[in-house]
């Protein structure tokens, strides 16, 4: 059967559906293909008041954007191990976009995927975009329910141990920019949608904690005899990151994403605290992450274990970072006035945001590549 390619496709929730046109339809908003901070998608420019804070978070706001650059760049040249295209990325993007339920960045996805040709019309092709989109959903979605064999069925379709790789960090990172634009549109005051009808995913179930179950790699990791120069930079770069380990074996099969990685990891890590630690655990409760749970849950794991809701009520920082991991698109100033009240400034409120935001890719990235079950 002869293959074809599409100039375009007509769709804008189901990625992996295309058919023949003679002209891409228009995205909804195509301007937001063209906005020059591709991290902030015009925050920046909007919210005028807000410039202390962004001058305060400057470091890792450019690192953000940096990694938006590796991941998602303008022109990308596959190989025979590096296999994502474009298209690839940017549909996992939109997908995990839709999954948070931000409108910024759907705009911004949805126009960007939109003149680029699709993947040609055979089983093959259609099978695998097909496998990335519901992995992706997945991870974005319910980490919780990663397994080996979500794993195994990437492998199936023909995505090399990088791509897994580049392929979670993707997920992750899009998790992440999607709850820092929900947290300055928060404190923007700007409103939110309201769907009715839809809810979050369920939490983790409890009894994943019940257990102590080892980390272990969830596929072939990098050996050191056969790193290349860049892999080997990335590594001796992520030296002394605490709670990265073993992890870094596998991470490193993509060596500009985890550069990228480490860099945020670092210029974050400069307003951590025991309010951010609690954040991580908060996040980590309920997406089901046993690593960064153990770590960071301290004196509040019986109550986070318990109830997380509860335990919100009687200390907002937990109730605030629940809200912002479960359900991004509903996250509003009301939200924050817990915070307010209780006199917290705008500067402490944002580092505790970025804290949750950034364990929103943590979690998942430990969770694929490592607590698979």
């Amino acid at each position: 059967m002869e293959q074809r390619r599409s100039p375009g496709h007509d769709q804008w929730f189901y990625e992996s559906q295309t058919r023949p046109h003679t002209q891409a339809t228009a995205p909804l908003v195509p301007e937001a293909a063209y906005i020059e901070d591709r991290f902030l998608l015009g925050l920046q420019q909007e919210a005028t008041a807000l410039q202390p804070l962004f001058s305060r978070f400057q470091p890792a706001l450019l690192a953000a954007r940096d990694i938006s650059q590796i991941l998602l760049p303008d022109n990308l040249t596959i190989s025979l191990t590096h296999t994502l295209t474009l298209y690839d990325r940017l549909s996992t993007a939109l997908t995990v976009a839709q999954v948070a339920g931000v409108q910024r960045l759907c705009n911004h996805y949805s126009a960007r995927l939109n003149p680029l040709p699709g993947p040609d019309s055979s089983r093959e092709s259609n099978n695998r975009l097909t496998q990335i989109t519901q992995y992706a959903r997945q991870l974005a979605m319910q980490p919780a329910l990663i397994n080996a064999n979500s794993i195994s069925a990437l492998d199936a379709v023909g995505l090399t141990e990088p791509d897994i790789v580049t392929l979670n960090q993707l997920v992750g990172f899009v998790s992440y920019q999607a709850r820092v634009v929900a947290s300055l549109q928060a404190l923007m005051g700007l409103p939110v949608r309201w769907i009715p009808g839809v809810s979050p995913p369920a939490d983790a179930d409890v009894a994943f904690f019940a257990r102590d179950a080892a980390w272990q790699h969830a596929f072939k990791p990098v050996e050191l005899r056969y790193a290349s120069a860049d892999q080997l930079a990335a590594m001796t770069f992520c030296q002394g990151i605490e709670g990265l380990d073993e992890a870094v074996w596998l991470l490193v099969h993509d060596a500009q994403a985890l550069y990228g990685w480490a860099t945020l990891h670092q210029r974050i890590g400069e307003h951590h605290d025991e309010e951010a630690a609690l954040a991580q655990a908060t996040s980590a409760r309920i997406l089901g992450c046993q690593r960064q749970f153990a770590r960071h849950a301290g004196s509040q794991r019986k109550a986070l274990l318990a109830d997380i809701d509860k335990a919100g009520e009687t200390q907002p920082l937990i109730g605030v970072s629940a809200q912002l991991v479960r359900m991004p698109e509903r996250f509003s100033a009301a939200h924050l006035q817990p915070l307010l009240n209780a006199g917290w400034g705008t500067e402490r409120i944002f580092t505790l945001l970025q804290a949750v935001a950034f364990a929103s890719w943590q979690d998942r990235l430990w969770m694929a590549l490592g607590e698979t079950r």
